[in-house]
Protein backbone atom coordinates (compact mmCIF):
# COMPACT_ATOMS: atom_id res chain seq x y z
CA UNK A 1 0.00 0.00 0.00
CA UNK A 2 1.40 3.16 -0.99
CA UNK A 3 1.48 6.54 1.23
CA UNK A 4 -0.99 8.42 -0.01
CA UNK A 5 -3.65 5.28 0.32
CA UNK A 6 -2.00 4.61 4.02
CA UNK A 7 -3.25 8.10 5.08
CA UNK A 8 -6.24 8.44 3.23
CA UNK A 9 -4.54 11.30 0.86
CA UNK A 10 -5.32 10.63 -2.87
CA UNK A 11 -2.72 9.09 -4.98
CA UNK A 12 -2.18 10.72 -8.11
CA UNK A 13 -4.27 8.48 -10.36
CA UNK A 14 -7.46 9.11 -8.28
CA UNK A 15 -6.50 12.81 -8.38
CA UNK A 16 -6.71 13.09 -12.07
CA UNK A 17 -9.41 10.68 -12.38
CA UNK A 18 -11.99 12.74 -9.23
CA UNK A 19 -10.18 16.01 -11.48
CA UNK A 20 -11.58 14.52 -14.59
CA UNK A 21 -14.99 12.68 -13.40
CA UNK A 22 -15.71 16.47 -12.09
CA UNK A 23 -14.99 18.24 -15.60
CA UNK A 24 -17.08 15.37 -17.43
CA UNK A 25 -20.05 15.39 -15.21
CA UNK A 26 -20.83 18.67 -15.03
CA UNK A 27 -20.98 18.87 -18.70
CA UNK A 28 -23.05 16.42 -19.30
CA UNK A 29 -25.39 17.15 -16.67
CA UNK A 30 -25.71 21.05 -18.14
CA UNK A 31 -25.69 19.35 -21.67
CA UNK A 32 -28.83 16.59 -21.40
CA UNK A 33 -31.35 16.66 -19.07
CA UNK A 34 -31.21 12.93 -18.91
CA UNK A 35 -28.18 13.19 -17.51
CA UNK A 36 -29.09 15.77 -15.05
CA UNK A 37 -28.38 13.50 -11.91
CA UNK A 38 -24.90 13.57 -12.82
CA UNK A 39 -24.22 16.62 -11.15
CA UNK A 40 -23.98 14.82 -7.84
CA UNK A 41 -21.17 13.13 -9.75
CA UNK A 42 -19.23 16.52 -9.87
CA UNK A 43 -20.39 17.25 -6.25
CA UNK A 44 -18.75 13.76 -5.23
CA UNK A 45 -15.37 14.73 -6.99
CA UNK A 46 -15.11 18.07 -5.39
CA UNK A 47 -15.95 16.03 -2.18
CA UNK A 48 -13.47 13.34 -2.03
CA UNK A 49 -10.65 15.67 -3.58
CA UNK A 50 -11.16 18.09 -0.61
CA UNK A 51 -8.67 15.03 0.53
CA UNK A 52 -5.71 16.40 -0.91
CA UNK A 53 -2.47 16.97 1.14
CA UNK A 54 -1.60 20.10 0.14
CA UNK A 55 -3.52 23.56 0.18
CA UNK A 56 -2.08 25.25 -2.30
CA UNK A 57 -2.56 22.18 -4.18
CA UNK A 58 -6.21 22.09 -3.60
CA UNK A 59 -6.92 25.41 -4.65
CA UNK A 60 -4.91 25.07 -8.38
CA UNK A 61 -6.59 22.23 -9.34
CA UNK A 62 -10.34 23.51 -7.85
CA UNK A 63 -8.93 26.78 -10.16
CA UNK A 64 -8.64 24.74 -12.97
CA UNK A 65 -11.69 22.45 -13.09
CA UNK A 66 -13.45 25.42 -12.62
CA UNK A 67 -12.07 26.53 -15.71
CA UNK A 68 -12.56 23.52 -17.54
CA UNK A 69 -16.22 23.64 -16.67
CA UNK A 70 -17.37 27.55 -16.99
CA UNK A 71 -14.93 28.36 -20.06
CA UNK A 72 -16.67 26.05 -22.27
CA UNK A 73 -20.27 26.74 -21.06
CA UNK A 74 -19.89 30.33 -20.90
CA UNK A 75 -17.92 30.76 -24.37
CA UNK A 76 -19.93 33.27 -25.71
CA UNK A 77 -18.15 35.69 -23.04
CA UNK A 78 -15.68 36.20 -25.70
CA UNK A 79 -18.45 37.41 -28.23
CA UNK A 80 -19.65 39.89 -25.33
CA UNK A 81 -16.82 40.99 -23.96
CA UNK A 82 -13.77 39.84 -26.12
CA UNK A 83 -9.98 39.44 -24.36
CA UNK A 84 -11.86 40.32 -20.76
CA UNK A 85 -13.48 37.18 -21.09
CA UNK A 86 -10.29 35.54 -19.72
CA UNK A 87 -10.38 37.50 -16.83
CA UNK A 88 -14.52 36.41 -16.19
CA UNK A 89 -13.31 32.88 -16.53
CA UNK A 90 -10.97 33.45 -14.15
CA UNK A 91 -12.88 34.72 -11.74
CA UNK A 92 -15.52 32.07 -11.50
CA UNK A 93 -12.98 29.34 -11.42
CA UNK A 94 -11.56 31.24 -8.97
CA UNK A 95 -14.51 30.10 -6.59
CA UNK A 96 -13.78 26.32 -7.13
CA UNK A 97 -10.30 26.95 -6.14
CA UNK A 98 -11.91 28.62 -2.84
CA UNK A 99 -14.16 25.62 -1.97
CA UNK A 100 -11.38 23.19 -2.71
CA UNK A 101 -9.08 25.06 -0.62
CA UNK A 102 -10.77 25.83 2.46
CA UNK A 103 -12.25 21.85 2.23
CA UNK A 104 -9.17 21.23 2.19
CA UNK A 105 -8.35 23.04 5.26
CA UNK A 106 -11.34 22.33 7.17
CA UNK A 107 -10.92 18.64 6.66
CA UNK A 108 -7.20 18.68 7.95
CA UNK A 109 -7.97 20.91 10.82
CA UNK A 110 -11.44 19.44 11.83
CA UNK A 111 -10.88 15.88 10.96
CA UNK A 112 -13.53 13.84 8.77
CA UNK A 113 -16.47 13.05 10.34
CA UNK A 114 -16.90 17.11 11.29
CA UNK A 115 -16.00 18.21 7.61
CA UNK A 116 -18.38 15.92 6.28
CA UNK A 117 -21.10 17.58 8.81
CA UNK A 118 -19.72 21.25 7.93
CA UNK A 119 -18.95 20.77 4.00
CA UNK A 120 -22.57 21.78 2.84
CA UNK A 121 -22.78 25.27 4.43
CA UNK A 122 -19.46 25.69 2.99
CA UNK A 123 -20.52 24.91 -0.39
CA UNK A 124 -23.76 26.89 -0.17
CA UNK A 125 -21.85 29.90 1.16
CA UNK A 126 -19.23 30.24 -1.29
CA UNK A 127 -22.23 29.53 -3.75
CA UNK A 128 -24.61 32.20 -2.49
CA UNK A 129 -22.02 34.53 -2.16
CA UNK A 130 -20.27 34.74 -5.56
CA UNK A 131 -24.04 34.76 -7.04
CA UNK A 132 -25.00 37.35 -5.02
CA UNK A 133 -23.35 39.21 -2.83
CA UNK A 134 -20.16 41.52 -4.07
CA UNK A 135 -20.10 43.59 -7.18
CA UNK A 136 -18.96 40.57 -10.09
CA UNK A 137 -22.15 38.45 -8.67
CA UNK A 138 -22.90 36.18 -11.47
CA UNK A 139 -25.61 33.37 -10.80
CA UNK A 140 -25.66 31.01 -13.84
CA UNK A 141 -23.76 28.10 -14.08
CA UNK A 142 -25.35 26.89 -10.16
CA UNK A 143 -26.62 23.77 -9.24
CA UNK A 144 -30.11 24.28 -8.85
CA UNK A 145 -30.36 25.19 -12.80
CA UNK A 146 -29.35 21.93 -14.15
CA UNK A 147 -33.01 20.87 -12.67
CA UNK A 148 -34.92 23.14 -15.01
CA UNK A 149 -36.59 20.26 -16.79
CA UNK A 150 -37.30 18.82 -12.47
CA UNK A 151 -39.03 22.09 -10.90
CA UNK A 152 -40.11 19.77 -8.13
CA UNK A 153 -36.41 20.00 -6.73
CA UNK A 154 -36.41 24.07 -6.70
CA UNK A 155 -39.75 23.83 -5.37
CA UNK A 156 -38.78 22.12 -2.00
CA UNK A 157 -35.16 22.76 -1.72
CA UNK A 158 -34.60 26.08 -3.41
CA UNK A 159 -31.90 26.87 -6.75
CA UNK A 160 -29.52 27.50 -3.92
CA UNK A 161 -30.78 24.23 -0.93
CA UNK A 162 -30.38 21.66 -4.10
CA UNK A 163 -26.23 22.23 -4.23
CA UNK A 164 -26.78 22.46 -0.02
CA UNK A 165 -29.16 19.06 0.27
CA UNK A 166 -26.88 17.59 -2.24
CA UNK A 167 -23.35 17.60 -1.03
CA UNK A 168 -25.01 17.29 2.91
CA UNK A 169 -25.89 13.62 1.45
CA UNK A 170 -22.50 13.09 -0.17
CA UNK A 171 -20.97 14.19 3.35
CA UNK A 172 -23.19 11.78 5.48
CA UNK A 173 -22.72 9.15 3.28
CA UNK A 174 -19.08 9.49 3.67
CA UNK A 175 -19.11 9.04 6.71
CA UNK A 176 -19.72 4.87 6.73
CA UNK A 177 -16.98 2.59 5.82
CA UNK A 178 -15.39 2.59 2.12
CA UNK A 179 -16.89 -0.33 0.64
CA UNK A 180 -20.06 0.97 2.14
CA UNK A 181 -20.25 4.63 1.65
CA UNK A 182 -19.52 3.97 -2.21
CA UNK A 183 -21.95 1.44 -2.52
CA UNK A 184 -24.36 4.02 -1.45
CA UNK A 185 -23.55 6.93 -2.60
CA UNK A 186 -23.44 5.06 -6.25
CA UNK A 187 -27.13 4.12 -5.11
CA UNK A 188 -28.13 7.38 -4.28
CA UNK A 189 -27.21 9.20 -8.17
CA UNK A 190 -28.85 6.08 -9.53
CA UNK A 191 -32.06 6.70 -7.56
CA UNK A 192 -32.39 10.14 -7.88
CA UNK A 193 -31.54 9.43 -11.67
CA UNK A 194 -34.78 6.83 -11.60
CA UNK A 195 -36.45 9.53 -10.06
CA UNK A 196 -36.10 12.46 -12.71
CA UNK A 197 -36.41 9.99 -15.51
CA UNK A 198 -39.82 8.79 -14.26
CA UNK A 199 -42.62 9.93 -16.26
CA UNK A 200 -44.46 12.86 -14.32
CA UNK A 201 -48.42 12.74 -14.01
CA UNK A 202 -50.20 14.35 -16.61
CA UNK A 203 -51.15 17.89 -14.96
CA UNK A 204 -54.73 18.92 -15.24
CA UNK A 205 -55.89 22.21 -16.71
CA UNK A 206 -57.42 24.84 -13.92
CA UNK A 207 -60.08 26.40 -14.68
CA UNK A 208 -59.68 29.76 -12.77
CA UNK A 209 -60.74 33.04 -13.67
CA UNK A 210 -58.39 34.85 -11.64
CA UNK A 211 -55.57 35.74 -13.94
CA UNK A 212 -55.59 37.74 -17.30
CA UNK A 213 -54.41 36.68 -20.49
CA UNK A 214 -51.01 37.97 -21.76
CA UNK A 215 -49.07 38.09 -25.38
CA UNK A 216 -45.72 39.25 -26.17
CA UNK A 217 -43.82 39.47 -29.37
CA UNK A 218 -40.31 39.41 -29.82
CA UNK A 219 -38.04 42.25 -31.45
CA UNK A 220 -34.39 43.46 -31.22
CA UNK A 221 -33.85 47.36 -31.40
CA UNK A 222 -37.01 48.13 -33.53
CA UNK A 223 -38.31 51.27 -35.24
CA UNK A 224 -41.27 53.01 -33.85
CA UNK A 225 -42.97 52.11 -37.04
CA UNK A 226 -42.43 48.30 -36.34
CA UNK A 227 -43.33 48.07 -33.15
CA UNK A 228 -46.69 49.98 -34.27
CA UNK A 229 -46.88 47.45 -37.20
CA UNK A 230 -46.07 44.53 -34.76
CA UNK A 231 -48.65 44.97 -31.89
CA UNK A 232 -51.21 45.00 -34.82
CA UNK A 233 -50.27 41.95 -35.62
CA UNK A 234 -50.21 40.72 -32.30
CA UNK A 235 -53.50 42.42 -31.36
CA UNK A 236 -54.86 40.50 -34.34
CA UNK A 237 -53.43 37.32 -33.52
CA UNK A 238 -54.42 37.28 -29.95
CA UNK A 239 -57.64 39.55 -29.80
CA UNK A 240 -58.69 38.36 -26.25
CA UNK A 241 -55.22 39.25 -24.58
CA UNK A 242 -55.48 42.40 -21.88
CA UNK A 243 -52.54 42.76 -21.24
CA UNK A 244 -49.38 42.91 -23.75
CA UNK A 245 -45.27 43.10 -23.14
CA UNK A 246 -42.27 44.08 -25.11
CA UNK A 247 -38.20 43.44 -24.24
CA UNK A 248 -36.28 45.31 -22.73
CA UNK A 249 -34.92 48.37 -24.21
CA UNK A 250 -37.63 48.19 -26.75
CA UNK A 251 -37.50 51.79 -27.04
CA UNK A 252 -34.31 54.02 -27.01
CA UNK A 253 -36.22 56.38 -25.12
CA UNK A 254 -39.58 57.25 -22.99
CA UNK A 255 -42.07 55.47 -24.84
CA UNK A 256 -43.53 57.41 -28.07
CA UNK A 257 -46.96 58.98 -28.18
CA UNK A 258 -48.40 56.68 -31.09
CA UNK A 259 -47.61 53.74 -29.08
CA UNK A 260 -49.86 55.52 -26.14
CA UNK A 261 -52.20 56.00 -29.01
CA UNK A 262 -52.10 52.50 -29.94
CA UNK A 263 -52.87 51.60 -26.39
CA UNK A 264 -55.89 53.77 -26.24
CA UNK A 265 -57.62 53.12 -29.58
CA UNK A 266 -57.08 49.20 -28.67
CA UNK A 267 -58.02 49.35 -25.17
CA UNK A 268 -54.78 47.54 -24.03
CA UNK A 269 -52.28 47.62 -20.66
CA UNK A 270 -48.48 47.31 -22.14
CA UNK A 271 -45.68 47.12 -20.59
CA UNK A 272 -41.90 47.51 -22.37
CA UNK A 273 -38.96 48.41 -21.59
CA UNK A 274 -37.26 51.80 -22.18
CA UNK A 275 -34.88 54.65 -21.19
CA UNK A 276 -36.24 57.33 -18.59
CA UNK A 277 -33.55 60.39 -19.42
CA UNK A 278 -31.60 62.02 -16.05
CA UNK A 279 -29.50 64.71 -15.83
CA UNK A 280 -25.41 64.64 -16.94
CA UNK A 281 -26.32 62.09 -19.71
CA UNK A 282 -27.70 59.08 -17.38
CA UNK A 283 -30.44 57.16 -17.41
CA UNK A 284 -32.61 54.39 -16.09
CA UNK A 285 -33.48 51.56 -17.63
CA UNK A 286 -37.02 51.31 -17.21
CA UNK A 287 -40.34 48.95 -17.83
CA UNK A 288 -43.45 51.22 -18.46
CA UNK A 289 -46.74 50.46 -18.05
CA UNK A 290 -49.41 52.22 -19.91
CA UNK A 291 -53.02 51.43 -19.19
CA UNK A 292 -56.27 51.61 -22.09
CA UNK A 293 -56.66 55.28 -21.57
CA UNK A 294 -52.66 55.70 -22.78
CA UNK A 295 -51.34 57.08 -19.69
CA UNK A 296 -47.87 55.94 -18.12
CA UNK A 297 -49.34 54.12 -14.71
CA UNK A 298 -46.16 52.47 -13.09
CA UNK A 299 -42.68 52.45 -13.22
CA UNK A 300 -40.36 49.74 -12.25
CA UNK A 301 -35.90 50.09 -13.04
CA UNK A 302 -33.95 47.64 -13.42
CA UNK A 303 -32.64 46.87 -10.42
CA UNK A 304 -29.01 44.93 -11.43
CA UNK A 305 -27.47 47.08 -14.21
CA UNK A 306 -25.25 44.56 -16.00
CA UNK A 307 -21.65 45.27 -14.64
CA UNK A 308 -19.56 46.45 -17.88
CA UNK A 309 -22.40 47.96 -19.84
CA UNK A 310 -23.85 51.01 -20.18
CA UNK A 311 -27.04 49.51 -18.46
CA UNK A 312 -28.74 52.82 -16.66
CA UNK A 313 -28.67 53.43 -12.83
CA UNK A 314 -29.69 50.82 -10.20
CA UNK A 315 -33.11 51.24 -9.05
CA UNK A 316 -33.94 53.05 -5.67
CA UNK A 317 -36.48 51.27 -4.75
CA UNK A 318 -39.14 47.72 -5.43
CA UNK A 319 -42.67 48.55 -5.88
CA UNK A 320 -45.93 46.06 -7.10
CA UNK A 321 -47.92 47.15 -9.83
CA UNK A 322 -51.42 47.08 -8.09
CA UNK A 323 -53.23 45.80 -11.51
CA UNK A 324 -56.43 44.79 -12.10
CA UNK A 325 -56.11 41.36 -11.90
CA UNK A 326 -53.67 41.37 -9.03
CA UNK A 327 -49.79 42.54 -7.89
CA UNK A 328 -47.49 42.13 -9.86
CA UNK A 329 -43.98 42.53 -9.19
CA UNK A 330 -41.72 43.54 -12.64
CA UNK A 331 -37.86 42.42 -12.54
CA UNK A 332 -35.71 43.44 -15.96
CA UNK A 333 -33.90 40.47 -17.58
CA UNK A 334 -30.76 39.61 -15.36
CA UNK A 335 -32.94 41.07 -12.37
CA UNK A 336 -34.75 37.64 -12.41
CA UNK A 337 -31.12 35.65 -12.14
CA UNK A 338 -31.04 37.35 -8.53
CA UNK A 339 -32.31 36.15 -5.26
CA UNK A 340 -32.29 38.95 -3.74
CA UNK A 341 -34.16 41.46 -5.99
CA UNK A 342 -36.95 38.73 -6.00
CA UNK A 343 -37.00 37.95 -2.51
CA UNK A 344 -38.37 41.62 -2.37
CA UNK A 345 -40.81 41.40 -4.65
CA UNK A 346 -42.30 38.39 -2.82
CA UNK A 347 -42.00 39.44 0.55
CA UNK A 348 -44.00 42.51 -0.73
CA UNK A 349 -46.88 40.15 -1.87
CA UNK A 350 -46.26 39.30 -5.94
CA UNK A 351 -48.64 37.32 -7.40
CA UNK A 352 -47.12 37.47 -10.68
CA UNK A 353 -44.03 38.34 -12.45
CA UNK A 354 -43.16 39.93 -15.64
CA UNK A 355 -40.04 40.04 -16.77
CA UNK A 356 -38.85 42.07 -20.22
CA UNK A 357 -35.83 40.78 -21.10
CA UNK A 358 -32.67 41.59 -23.42
CA UNK A 359 -30.73 38.84 -24.85
CA UNK A 360 -28.93 39.94 -28.31
CA UNK A 361 -29.04 36.94 -30.72
CA UNK A 362 -25.47 37.97 -31.82
CA UNK A 363 -24.66 36.37 -28.18
CA UNK A 364 -25.41 33.39 -29.32
CA UNK A 365 -28.09 29.83 -29.39
CA UNK A 366 -26.16 28.91 -25.86
CA UNK A 367 -26.33 31.77 -23.86
CA UNK A 368 -30.41 32.33 -24.33
CA UNK A 369 -30.48 28.16 -23.07
CA UNK A 370 -28.83 29.14 -20.24
CA UNK A 371 -30.73 31.94 -19.44
CA UNK A 372 -33.70 30.18 -20.01
CA UNK A 373 -33.39 28.34 -17.04
CA UNK A 374 -33.98 31.00 -14.86
CA UNK A 375 -37.65 31.82 -15.32
CA UNK A 376 -39.11 27.68 -14.84
CA UNK A 377 -36.84 27.60 -11.51
CA UNK A 378 -37.54 30.82 -9.91
CA UNK A 379 -41.50 30.25 -10.79
CA UNK A 380 -41.13 26.93 -9.39
CA UNK A 381 -38.87 27.82 -6.02
CA UNK A 382 -41.37 30.77 -5.45
CA UNK A 383 -44.49 28.96 -6.69
CA UNK A 384 -45.38 32.10 -8.79
CA UNK A 385 -46.09 31.98 -12.36
CA UNK A 386 -43.76 34.41 -14.38
CA UNK A 387 -43.84 35.61 -18.38
CA UNK A 388 -40.78 36.73 -19.82
CA UNK A 389 -40.46 38.30 -23.31
CA UNK A 390 -37.04 38.53 -24.89
CA UNK A 391 -35.69 40.42 -27.62
CA UNK A 392 -34.48 37.57 -29.74
CA UNK A 393 -35.50 34.43 -27.14
CA UNK A 394 -36.39 32.11 -25.54
CA UNK A 395 -39.84 33.91 -24.45
CA UNK A 396 -41.51 32.05 -21.79
CA UNK A 397 -44.85 32.08 -20.26
CA UNK A 398 -44.35 29.74 -17.05
CA UNK A 399 -46.55 28.40 -14.42
CA UNK A 400 -46.09 28.75 -10.42
CA UNK A 401 -45.08 24.77 -10.82
CA UNK A 402 -42.50 25.66 -12.80
CA UNK A 403 -43.67 24.25 -15.73
CA UNK A 404 -43.47 25.85 -19.34
CA UNK A 405 -46.70 26.36 -20.85
CA UNK A 406 -45.32 28.19 -24.06
CA UNK A 407 -42.50 29.57 -25.20
CA UNK A 408 -40.72 31.51 -28.46
CA UNK A 409 -37.91 30.37 -29.91
CA UNK A 410 -34.45 31.46 -30.29
CA UNK A 411 -33.60 33.07 -32.93
CA UNK A 412 -37.35 34.43 -33.52
CA UNK A 413 -37.86 37.90 -34.79
CA UNK A 414 -41.31 38.68 -34.43
CA UNK A 415 -42.17 35.69 -32.51
CA UNK A 416 -44.90 35.69 -30.90
CA UNK A 417 -46.99 33.73 -27.81
CA UNK A 418 -49.40 34.08 -25.76
CA UNK A 419 -51.72 32.67 -22.68
CA UNK A 420 -53.63 32.78 -19.36
CA UNK A 421 -50.93 34.09 -16.54
CA UNK A 422 -52.99 32.81 -13.79
CA UNK A 423 -52.93 35.14 -10.65
CA UNK A 424 -54.69 33.41 -8.03
CA UNK A 425 -51.72 33.32 -5.54
CA UNK A 426 -49.22 34.86 -3.69
CA UNK A 427 -45.47 33.08 -3.94
CA UNK A 428 -43.43 32.21 -1.09
CA UNK A 429 -39.70 32.64 0.04
CA UNK A 430 -38.02 29.31 -0.48
CA UNK A 431 -36.74 27.57 2.74
CA UNK A 432 -32.91 28.15 1.26
CA UNK A 433 -33.67 32.23 1.34
CA UNK A 434 -32.62 31.83 5.32
CA UNK A 435 -30.32 29.12 5.27
CA UNK A 436 -28.33 30.96 2.04
CA UNK A 437 -27.24 34.26 3.95
CA UNK A 438 -26.43 32.22 6.99
CA UNK A 439 -24.38 29.59 5.31
CA UNK A 440 -22.42 32.66 3.74
CA UNK A 441 -21.05 34.45 7.31
CA UNK A 442 -20.76 30.53 8.18
CA UNK A 443 -17.99 30.21 5.97
CA UNK A 444 -16.41 33.31 6.10
CA UNK A 445 -15.74 33.17 9.96
CA UNK A 446 -15.00 29.47 9.32
CA UNK A 447 -12.48 30.79 6.66
CA UNK A 448 -10.60 33.36 9.37
CA UNK A 449 -10.06 30.93 11.73
CA UNK A 450 -8.72 28.10 9.60
CA UNK A 451 -6.68 30.80 8.21
CA UNK A 452 -5.72 32.12 11.72
CA UNK A 453 -4.98 28.23 12.87
CA UNK A 454 -3.29 27.34 9.89
CA UNK A 455 -0.54 30.71 10.23
CA UNK A 456 -0.48 30.13 14.00
CA UNK A 457 0.97 26.31 13.68
CA UNK A 458 3.42 27.35 11.12
CA UNK A 459 4.43 29.88 13.31
CA UNK A 460 4.81 27.64 16.37
CA UNK A 461 6.51 24.82 13.99
CA UNK A 462 9.58 27.86 13.45
CA UNK A 463 9.94 28.41 16.65
CA UNK A 464 10.13 24.92 17.56
CA UNK A 465 12.55 24.24 14.72
CA UNK A 466 14.54 27.21 15.15
CA UNK A 467 15.99 25.48 18.77
CA UNK A 468 16.74 22.36 17.05
CA UNK A 469 18.85 23.78 14.53
CA UNK A 470 20.69 25.14 17.04
CA UNK A 471 21.73 22.87 18.91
Amino acid sequence: MNAANSCGELSRKQTVLYSFGAVASFHLAYSFAQVSFLIVVYLFCLFRLSNLNSARKAFYLGFAIGLAVFAPQLRFFWNIFGTAALALWAVLAFWIGLFLLVAQAARRQLGSKNFALIVPFLWLGLEYFRSELYYLRFSWMNIGYVFEKAPGLSKMFGVYGIGFVFVASIGLLSLFQRKTSCVLTSAFIALLGIALNFPATQRGIKDNDRGVFVAGVQMEFPSEASVIFSLKKLAKQYPTAELIVLSEYTFDGPIPEKVKTWCRENKKYLIAGGKDPLPNDKYYNMAFVIDPNGEIIFRQVKSVPIQFFKDGLPAPEQKLWASPWGTIGICICYDLSYRRVVDELVRQGAQAIIVPTMDVVDWGKHQHELHGRVAPTRAAEYGIPIFRVCSSGISQLVDAQGNVETSAPFPGDEAMLGGKLDISGKGRLPFDHWLAPFSSMLTGILALWLGFRSLKKKDTTIHETIPAIST
